[in-house]
C-alpha cells in the first residue's frame, strides 16, 4: 500500500464523520418555509400553512383554510401551529413530532410516522364555525356562525387504510341567510374502516332538524339524510330549507351528496 493510500485508509472515517456531521447541520437548518409548500401541495390548496418561522426541528406557522390554490380569500385561525422534531428516532427511520395550536388546542398531540404507518395521537381542537368560510360553497354562502370542536382517537394510517373517530360537535350554530338564531347544536361522528368510513349525523338540540348517514365506499363519499324545521320556525326557516335540499312529500327537504 502506498504512502498516500495508507493515510487516505486513516482519514476516511473522520471524512465519513465529517459528511455525516454536514449533512445533518444543513438538514437542522432547513427553515420551516420548507415545509409550507408541501402541506399546501399534499391538502390540494385547502390547507395553508402561512408565515412560518423557525426550522423543521422547531418551527411554526399561521393554519388556513381555503377552497383551493386558485380560490378567493382564505380563512385563518387565531394562533400558530407549533411543532417540535425529536432528533434520535430519525436513526431508527421515524419522524416523531410534537404538534401545538396555541390558541385551538388544549393539549399538544403526537405525530409519528413510520415506512409501514402514520399514527396521529388523541386530540381535540376547538375553532370558530367562521374558519370553514374559506372552504369555499357552500360555506362560504352559509356563513356559518358559532363553536366547532373537534375530537378524535389515535389515528392509524396504513396505505390507503385509516383507523380511527372523529366527533365534531358544532354548538349555538346560525346562518346569516336565516334569521333564526341559533339554528341548533349537532354531532357529527366519522369512523375510518380500513379502506372505507362511515358518518353518523344528528342533531342535539334547536329548531332546524338534521339527521343522516353516509360514508366513503370504493373511494366515493355519499350521504344521505333530511333536514326539516320544528313546527314554530317552519316559516322562518323555509329559505333555508331551500337552499339545503328539494323537498320531500312528507316536508323535509332531502340532503344528498355524491362525489
Amino acid at each position: 500500500m502506498t504512502r498516500f493510500g495508507y493515510r487516505l485508509r486513516q482519514a476516511l472515517p473522520w471524512l465519513i464523520i465529517a459528511l455525516l456531521a454536514s449533512s445533518l447541520t444543513l438538514f437542522a437548518m432547513l427553515p420551516a418555509a420548507w415545509i409550507a409548500p408541501q402541506f399546501e401541495q399534499r391538502s390540494g390548496g385547502r390547507v395553508v400553512l402561512a408565515d412560518p418561522a423557525g426550522s423543521l426541528w422547531h418551527g411554526s406557522a399561521t393554519l388556513r383554510l381555503a377552497a383551493g390554490a386558485d380560490a378567493g380569500e382564505p380563512t385563518e385561525l387565531p394562533g400558530r401551529l407549533e411543532w417540535h422534531t425529536a432528533f434520535w428516532p430519525l436513526f431508527a427511520g421515524q419522524v416523531r413530532m410534537t404538534l401545538n395550536q396555541t390558541e385551538a388546542m388544549p393539549a399538544p398531540v403526537e405525530l409519528l410516522v413510520t415506512p409501514r404507518e402514520i399514527t396521529l395521537g388523541s386530540g381535540s381542537l376547538a375553532v370558530p364555525a367562521s374558519l370553514l368560510d374559506g372552504l369555499g360553497a357552500p360555506f362560504n354562502t352559509l356563513a356559518l356562525r358559532g363553536a366547532v370542536r373537534l375530537d378524535w382517537t389515535d389515528w392509524r394510517v396504513f396505505g390507503q387504510r385509516s383507523f380511527g373517530r372523529l366527533t365534531v360537535t358544532l354548538a349555538d350554530i346560525a346562518s346569516r341567510i336565516s334569521r333564526v338564531k341559533p339554528l341548533g347544536a349537532y354531532r357529527m361522528v366519522f369512523e375510518a374502516q380500513g379502506e372505507n368510513a362511515s358518518l353518523v349525523l344528528s342533531t342535539q338540540k334547536g329548531p332546524l332538524l338534521l339527521e343522516g348517514q353516509g360514508g366513503v365506499r370504493d373511494q366515493r363519499f355519499t350521504f344521505q339524510g333530511a333536514a326539516r324545521a320544528a313546527p314554530e320556525s317552519a316559516e322562518n326557516l323555509r329559505s333555508l330549507l331551500d337552499l339545503l335540499g328539494r323537498r320531500s312529500p312528507d316536508g323535509s327537504y332531502a340532503l344528498t351528496f355524491d362525489r
